[in-house]
């Protein structure tokens, strides 16, 4: 027995990865289990484990008593006996007296097999979950073993992979030995042991593949903002950088479209638009109903979070897409209501005809206002500055302008001296129109007695007529 022990637990440590201090523990309790079975108490038995598990000794400690003394053979050993085995043994002392494990009836070495064997599926079972359980959001690669009412078992090697209907592609079949690549969303407890759920479905299946395809991505030069999806038929991907020298759009498609194009492949299809993201909303609705051409954007309602798109009569198909889908994940995508109209629907609807008379008058265009002023356009700004300040939302001179040194400094991580340099060219190349505030006079005379009076009185301290500064403003000294 102590042979096919050895020789079970190089076989746990090689192939099911479980910490060899469990197991040796484990074995340990099933081999006390089995000496207790058969002597009745464990409290006296030793087990030693040989060099490289080649083997599994068991020990009795014996008390050495007397001949006449001699009375429990479990615990003890009469003297003369214990001189047999050690010529220098003295009454008290203890002795380690092997056990051989044959002396174990069936029931003992049965006892002691299906204990090891329950504890160590207990924590076989319990290391795979501790390491699936670290996996979660992670994309592993399967084959497809079988199928029923709809849901595949993948075969993950270790364990089983569960990947329900639900989080399967519509655009997807696949066949018994398919490859599989998916993500693990969820490892959860079962009476049985426990279950890893895949999908193919989930916005994070995407980001994955893109952090595999992309290495911007990977290396947080190019950042995600939000995905959205509608599996099997389009995907949009919001992305932004803070370097001025990058392109996150044109990173992330890649020359020629051939980074999006394997990621497309990958989602058997499925389309995916990438979008850049930006703080402004008009501009990111613009942007997020792609890859139609949007030729002006209203805000209709800020705080309710409603807009409207106009488009050219050709480009309204795109802008809402089949089955209304591009205009929905657009909708997701910027968190707005987004309504799409011809610009001839738009002027025929008479209450859209008043609101764009309002909307022209809030949301003119830039040839009508004239162009906004951009910090990066000041000359001699430097290109880390540019990048602190549109990272934290500043782009035009109003909006630096606007806000405190301190402020300024706490959202754009520049330093006051930097903050002060900028200020400095600023105020060098824009002329900076200050509104004046007429003062409220500070004394006036009275109608009557012609005696100096200010506004906080009610009566002429001089003759005591009454006061009306709504009336005698225009004899304000």
């Amino acid at each position: 027995m102590a042979s096919e022990m050895a020789e079970a637990i190089r076989q746990l440590i090689s192939e099911k990865g479980i910490p060899e201090d469990l197991i040796v523990k484990t074995l340990e309790d099933s081999l006390l289990a089995a000496y207790k079975k058969k002597f009745g108490t464990s409290e006296n038995a030793v087990i030693r484990f040989k060099e490289n598990y080649e083997g599994i000794e068991i020990y009795a400690k014996k008390t050495i008593v007397a001949d006449d003394d001699f009375e429990d053979e479990v615990l003890e050993i009469p003297l003369e006996e214990a001189r047999k085995l050690a010529e220098e043994a003295e009454i008290g002392d203890i002795l380690e007296i092997p056990i051989d494990p044959s002396e174990f009836d069936f029931q003992s070495v049965m006892l002691a097999k299906q204990t090891a064997r329950q504890s160590l599926r207990d924590i076989s079972r319990d290391t795979l979950y501790a390491e699936f359980k670290t996996k979660v959001g992670e994309i592993v690669i399967g084959y497809f073993q079988r199928e029923r009412n709809g849901t595949i078992f993948v075969d993950l090697g270790k364990v089983e992979g569960v990947f329900p209907h639900k989080y399967q592609s519509p655009r997807e079949t696949y066949h018994i030995g398919d490859r599989i690549k998916a993500l693990i969303v969820e490892v959860e407890k079962t009476k049985t042991g426990f279950q890893v759920v895949l999908s193919r479905t989930h916005a994070e299946f995407v980001r994955k593949l893109l952090e595999l395809e992309i290495p911007e991505i990977y290396d947080k030069t190019i950042e995600i903002f939000k995905i959205v999806r509608e599996p099997g038929y389009r995907t949009k991907v919001a992305v932004y950088t803070k370097r001025t020298d990058i392109d996150p759009v044109g990173a992330c498609v890649g020359p020629k479209g051939m980074r999006s194009q394997l990621i497309s492949q990958e989602l058997e299809g499925e389309k995916i638009d990438f979008i850049r993201y930006e703080i402004n909303p008009k501009a990111f609705i613009q942007n997020a109903l792609a890859p139609a051409q949007i030729k002006e954007v209203y805000i209709l309602d800020e705080a309710r979070h409603m807009a409207l798109a106009v488009v050219d009569e050709h480009e309204l198909s795109i802008a809402i897409g089949k089955s209304g889908q591009n205009v929905k994940l657009a909708n997701r995508l910027c968190d707005w209501n987004i309504d799409v109209m011809t610009e001839e629907q738009y002027l025929q609807d008479s209450r859209n005809l008043e609101l764009k008379k309002a909307a022209d008058s809030l949301f003119s265009t830039a040839e009508e206002q004239g162009e906004e002023l951009l910090v990066k356009d000041m000359p001699g700004i430097k290109p880390e500055w540019i990048a602190a300040l549109e990272a934290s939302g500043i782009r035009s001179v109003e909006q630096f302008l606007e806000l405190d040194k301190s402020e300024i400094s706490q959202r754009a991580s520049l330093s006051s001296e930097d903050v002060e340099a900028i200020r400095g060219i600023i105020e060098e190349n824009v002329e900076i129109v200050q509104e004046e505030i007429e003062e409220e006079p500070e004394s006036y005379t009275c109608p009557e007695c012609g005696a100096s009076v200010t506004p906080d009185m009610d009566h002429c301290p001089s003759c005591g007529v009454a006061l009306s500064f709504e009336v005698d403003e225009r004899q304000a000294e």
